[in-house]
């Protein structure tokens, strides 16, 4: 264990994040399967024991990828996004439908299945990162910077909205921030942003699920007159929340685990407030917060635009993804199918956030090792 230690490099906040998450979210999970459980036949200990499965797995994926040198996805970025546009088109046509929506490719022979839009994020993330770092000397030119750059954000962006519209959105809005970030003209981002406007329109009313969205949103602007099954999930959540207290039931105690669909995952957060209160509410969004505070510290201090770039765009995708879990939670937006990051009960998306965070880490050993190095040549003089 002392040796694991001594070789687990990077911000050590992260990694105390990391670990107070995964503990929140077996504990979390562990009250929020029963249901689940129940339907499956199976006992609530079988499914926890494979989330924590997941869960070390994840954390073995995020030292891996935090021992490999940040540059090395500079190189695969291009390669990622070669295999992730054609992996969004194949789960479009042939993928796995649950809820109405095709978003899940199955993993042959592993009985396990992943969403290609959490590979998408990787993709599209470390492509901007590696676009606009390698780009800067011409960075407004339209031909030789922008269009790639748009074309990329779009095509990811329609491939993913068709299934999954709100995750479409929040990768779009990372984008965005990359974009600013990356400084990309205030002209050429209004026209990336009225293309994608363009492209939600569309979307919205004429996607294969526009009806999925327009009811979710007028169930969310209109809940007075809205179908009750449409709001039946929000309706739970926010009774979950109420019921809570400062303090909350205690721990195993909630009562709406038996109503809240998917309270093991979309609605995790609402579940967390019921059983622990607004206290244990807020020391989660605390936790989400610092997190963030330490990711910009490390996107100010990273000596390359690319890890810059890097971290902050995947450090702005987790905590965007975290809060937007907690609005939909307390009744700030319409229902999605968004999991709240190492948190939620969730398969593969468990291994592509931790790989995400451990990219982020290899970031923060680049700005630790030349402190160590400096350090150590001034030991060497002052001993001479």
């Amino acid at each position: 264990m002392h040796r694991i230690l001594n070789n687990t490099k990077g911000d050590r906040w992260i990694w105390l994040i990391v670990i107070l998450l995964s503990v929140i979210s077996m504990l979390a999970v562990y009250s929020a399967i029963g249901t689940l459980a129940y339907k499956r036949g199976v006992g609530a200990e079988s499914i926890l024991m494979k989330h924590l499965a997941m869960i070390v797995g994840g954390i073995a994926l995020m030292y891996i990828s935090h021992k490999l040198d940040y540059r090395y996805y500079r190189g695969i970025s291009k390669l990622l996004m070669i295999i992730t546009l054609p992996l969004l088109v194949y789960t479009l046509l042939f993928g796995s439908h649950v809820n109405d929506a095709s978003r899940w490719i199955a993993i042959p022979g592993t009985g396990l299945s992943f969403q290609t839009s959490d590979l998408a994020k990787l993709a599209l993330i470390t492509y901007l990162a590696r676009t606009l770092s390698i780009k800067q000397e011409n960075i407004k030119d339209v031909k030789q910077s922008f269009i790639p750059i748009m074309g990329a954000v779009c095509a990811v962006f329609i491939l993913i909205a068709l299934a999954n519209l709100s995750t479409a959105l929040m990768l779009f809005g990372v984008s965005i921030l990359l974009l600013i970030i990356g400084r990309i003209s205030i002209k050429q981002i209004a026209i990336t942003c009225l293309a994608g406007g363009m492209l939600l329109a569309g979307v919205v009313f004429l996607g294969p699920r526009h009806k999925t969205y327009v009811s979710r949103i007028h169930a969310f602007m209109h809940p007075e007159v809205a179908n009750p099954d449409k709001s039946f999930q929000s309706d739970h959540a926010k009774i979950a929340i109420a019921t809570g207290g400062f303090f909350g039931k205690g721990v195993g105690k909630s009562d709406e685990i038996n109503y809240l669909p998917e309270a093991y995952s979309d609605e995790i957060y609402a579940i967390i407030v019921e059983e622990y209160g607004i206290f244990g509410g807020l020391v989660l969004i605390g936790i989400y917060l610092f997190l963030l505070y330490r990711c910009i510290k490390i996107v100010t201090k990273a000596p390359k635009a690319f890890g810059a770039l890097l971290a902050a765009g995947l450090s702005f995708s987790l905590t965007i993804q975290a809060f937007a879990n907690m609005a939909v939670a307390v009744g700030l937006g319409p229902v999605t199918g968004i999991p709240l990051p190492l948190v939620s009960m969730g398969g593969t998306s468990i291994l592509f956030t931790s790989i995400a965070f451990g990219i982020i880490l290899s970031v923060s050993r680049d700005i630790e090792e030349p402190k160590k190095v400096i350090v150590g040549e001034i030991r060497e003089v002052a001993i001479a």
